[in-house]
């Protein structure tokens, strides 16, 4: 009998041991650009495999690649189906007071008309009106992001949200419309009943990081990724929300003094600031507090793939200056995932696949930079792609990523245009944009093109809702700033310092009490999270 057991706990051991050596590397050193990297990590083509999670004999979770699931389309957006009676949209803001706030849009198709003069009519009873959907004591501290991921079967949307108190909360959000016969008051978050909607849940929070939450993103409604300011990035399950993989990021080097509240006394300034999942799902990006450079990763592996380092004058030109930390506070893939941004504190470098840098954006008064979205081209329009970046003077600005300027010189770099803004002084919007989302959608059926909406949240507590009517409209004539390319059609004064929102369209179908088979899955969140940590 002991030497059963004996032999027993010798094949835990072993087995323990192996899972271990499969982990990813930590600091593993990597010398070379990326396009060494990119060797032995080809860049797949879009329209390829999704790498999904499943676990080998030896029981450690390995990344595989299925059949039936499938990359999302990174070509032109298709016309989808025209939404008929008035358009709902979902929105939901997180802020410094701790607060997640959910709240339905009814915006009546007269505002949306695809004509410059609508008729006096339309316009006379046509005004944006605002339902709460959901109040949530959130976080113990600000929320400073969240995600919200593809609609599931249920007609529901996971939201997930993090924070400075080390904590993921998860959230299921119903995408049916708010309904005339349920209206009610606005709860307070002093009473029991903060949820207005029953089909609006908490499903509780993950707790496998620890320190401050710096993004998140659903890459699909299966998985979620997540970045903290312990340097690493971590891949869960929704299904079970079990932690499938951990990323670690090396620990930058001390370079001088910390400055302000960058880091704690007698700590190095570090963290992942933002990452980005390429459209194949099988390459990843990062950038991190305290280091001049961008990383490449291997989800397939869960390695690193190679270092690219930013060079000193491709930093001068960016904005930086000398007394700059020179770190990448964003990085985002195009859609077809040939190119890639790069965003400091006042510009932005555009790098090709091969990781040489192709041209600089710089915002025209200088300013500074927060929020980066790729806008993709519709189908049937003749505007391209554009990258739309919101502005410390509460701007979005548009501009074109691909150029064909000539360099001046062999290292200065040319400069994207700006083709269009929105807000800002002129629309009478001063106060800085902290973050925005874009929603199209289809009011006239095809081959009309979809009306492009804008969502913007400042740090004043207003999110305004605007009518993007063109998307690309070049410079006035006479001046040196790109023309206004939407109307502002409605706002919310919210009373809350916003630091993230999120929005999507409430196309789902009503239905009445949730069944309780669909919240099966979603118990013990806790347990789940503990027992799928490091």
């Amino acid at each position: 009998m002991a030497t059963a057991v004996a032999g027993k706990r010798k094949r835990e051991d072993s087995s323990t041991t192996s899972i271990k050596a499969k982990r990813p590397a930590v600091n593993q050193k990597a010398n070379g650009s990326l396009a060494k990297a990119r060797k032995n990590v080809a860049v797949p083509q879009p329209h390829v495999d999704v790498p999904v999670r499943k676990k080998d004999s030896e029981g450690s979770p390995a990344l595989e690649t299925s059949s039936k699931a499938k990359a999302p389309s990174t070509e032109v957006v298709a016309p989808a189906k025209a939404i008929e009676g008035d358009i709902h949209l979902q929105l939901v803001t997180g802020s410094y007071e701790r607060v997640l706030h959910g709240v339905a849009a009814t915006i009546p198709r007269g505002l949306l008309q695809l004509t410059d003069s609508p008729s006096e009519d339309a316009t006379k009873d046509s005004a944006v009106t605002f339902s709460d959907t959901f109040l949530f004591a959130a976080h113990a501290s600000s929320v400073r992001c969240l995600a919200i991921s593809p609609a599931t079967e249920s007609d529901k949307r996971y939201l997930a949200t993090g924070s400075s108190d080390e904590r993921i909360n998860v959230y299921s959000i119903s995408t049916a419309p708010p309904t005339n016969d349920q209206r009610v008051d606005l709860p307070t978050l002093a009473s029991s009943a903060t949820v207005v909607n029953p089909r609006n849940r908490s499903l509780g929070s993950l707790i496998h990081h620890d320190r401050a939450i710096t993004r998140l993103e659903f890459p699909a409604k299966g998985k979620l990724f997540s970045a903290a300011e312990d340097n690493t990035i971590a891949i869960s399950r929704t299904r079970d929300w079990t932690v499938l993989s951990s990323i670690k990021a090396p620990i930058p080097k001390p370079q001088g003094r910390p400055s302000g509240d960058t880091a704690g006394p007698g700590e190095v300034p570090a963290g992942v600031n933002d990452f980005a999942i390429h459209p194949s799902q099988k390459l990843m990006l990062s950038v991190s507090r305290g280091e001049r450079c961008l990383r490449l990763w291997n989800l397939m592996t869960g390695k690193k793939a190679g270092v690219l380092n930013f060079d000193r004058s491709l930093l001068t030109q960016a904005g930086e200056s000398k007394y700059s930390s020179g770190e990448g506070r964003s990085v985002l893939w195009n859609t077809s995932g040939e190119a890639y941004v790069v965003g400091f504190e006042r510009g932005a470098a555009v790098f090709c696949v091969d990781s040489k840098p192709q041209a600089l954006i710089r915002p025209t008064p200088n300013t500074k930079l927060h929020q980066f979205r790729m806008v993709p081209a519709v189908a049937g329009s003749e505007d391209g792609e554009l990258l739309a970046i919101s502005t410390e003077d509460g701007r979005i600005l548009f501009f074109r990523t691909s150029t064909d300027a000539v360099a001046d010189g062999k290292e200065k770099l040319p400069l994207c245009s700006c083709v269009a803004q929105l807000g800002g002084p002129g629309a009478g919007i001063s106060g800085r944009i902290k973050d925005f989302e874009i929603v199209d959608v289809q009011v006239e059926a095809a081959p009309a093109l979809p009306v492009r909406l804008v969502v913007t949240a400042s740090s004043d507590g207003a999110a305004r809702v605007w009518n993007m009517k063109e998307q690309s409209a070049g410079v006035e004539e006479g001046e040196d700033l790109p023309k206004q390319v939407g109307s502002l059609i409605a706002t919310l004064e919210t009373g809350s310092r916003i630091t993230c929102l999120g929005a999507f369209l409430l196309d789902g179908k009503a239905e009445g009490e949730p069944a309780d088979e669909d919240d099966a899955d979603f118990g013990a969140m806790e347990d789940a999270a503990s027992s799928g940590g490091e």
